[in-house]
């Protein structure tokens, strides 16, 4: 990640809408600021949420609230507490979510 100049900023989280994608089952609540080419998200997963894709895009990911498991193509499962962030970089081990009872996350990529 390459932090290129960008201005000071404050965001207010309640004032970026959300944008719902649906996984394979339950949905994701995405609110995205970009800066630049840096992605920033608060994301919400419903219960029962499974992504319907493997992804390869690396990402800082932090777990609010909540509890999920990021499935690694390999067959490795990383359970994903309140508290917990994990981190890959691009192009390393493929990887999905997953939640039974939901998670809130912040992501940044």
């Amino acid at each position: 990640m390459n932090m290129t100049s960008f201005p000071f900023e404050t965001s207010d989280w309640s004032l970026i809408p959300k944008e719902e994608h649906r996984g394979e089952t339950g949905i994701a609540y995405w609110q995205v600021k970009m800066m630049n080419n840096i992605r920033v998200r608060k994301v919400e997963y419903s219960p029962g949420y499974k992504a319907d894709h493997w992804c390869k895009k690396g990402h800082v990911l932090h777990c609010i609230e909540g509890e999920m498991t990021t499935e690694l193509e390999d067959g490795r499962m990383m359970k994903m507490t309140a508290g917990m962030t994990y981190f890959v970089g691009d192009n390393n081990e493929a990887h999905r979510s997953l939640t039974s009872v939901g998670c809130k996350l912040f992501i940044v990529d």
